[in-house]
């Protein structure tokens, strides 16, 4: 084949050279044809020279039927640093059955488990009081105030206030109450023994007034605010 190579150029010189329109034309022709058969010259001088390029790449075998392929791992890189172990999670072990709380019984006479409501205790009624002239003598009279509970609560504590016609009138001889004067008026608390008054129930409160009686009767007496009886306002 280099032999037919190393001809070429003496044919293409000849094919030039020839005389006519003819013959350049077949000069041509055979030009053409003579650089087809340098090209496969070539061609041929190269496969021989590196087989190995027109081989084919050598395949990996086909896997036998029913046989499952596992794709190797990828390598990545770790760009987050070190994995840190998760830590695991055991069971804990069961302690048997739950036991069951039982309902806690509800009070007495509540159904629904409500506190049952305490009674509540009504208020004291309000007192009231009555004043006689005892023993009258003539320039001095004891007197008697007789406080009552009409209602059924008993009641603790009362103020008695009793006015007299003058401020120069004494009381002396004070029996179940305390007494201080202010001008004519004077006024009484309860004492040890009569502080509590029971339900329908009365306490009584005794005292002398120097004077007359005729010109010396309280004006104006009250017991917690509520008129006596007996007194003429």
């Amino acid at each position: 084949m280099l032999d037919l190579a190393a001809t070429v150029p003496t044919a293409i010189r000849r094919a030039l050279t020839g005389r006519g329109d003819g013959s350049r034309l077949l000069g041509w022709s055979v030009l053409a044809v003579l650089a087809v058969v340098v090209a496969a010259v070539l061609l041929v001088a190269s496969v021989l020279r590196d087989p190995e390029r027109l081989a084919p790449a050598a395949q990996d075998p086909a896997p036998p039927a029913g046989a499952v392929i596992v794709p190797e791992p990828v390598a990545t890189r770790d760009t987050a640093g070190p994995a840190t172990p998760r830590a695991s999670v055991s069971a804990r072990p069961s302690s048997g059955p739950r036991r069951s709380t039982p309902a806690r019984p509800s009070p007495a006479g509540t159904p629904d488990g409500t506190p049952p409501s305490r009674p509540t205790t009504p208020a004291p009624a309000a007192l009231g009081a009555d004043f006689v002239i005892e023993s009258p003598q003539l320039l001095s009279y004891g007197a008697a105030v007789t406080i009552n509970n009409p209602g059924a609560v008993p009641a603790t504590g009362w103020t008695l206030v009793v006015t007299l016609p003058r401020d120069s009138l004494d009381v002396t001889h004070v029996d179940g109450a305390r007494a201080t004067q202010s001008g004519a008026t004077w006024t009484f608390v309860p004492d040890d023994t009569t502080g509590l008054v029971a339900g329908q129930g009365q306490v009584r409160v005794t005292f002398r007034v120097t004077g007359p009686p005729q010109t010396s009767a309280p004006t104006a007496c009250t017991v917690d605010g509520t008129a006596c009886g007996g007194v003429a306002g």
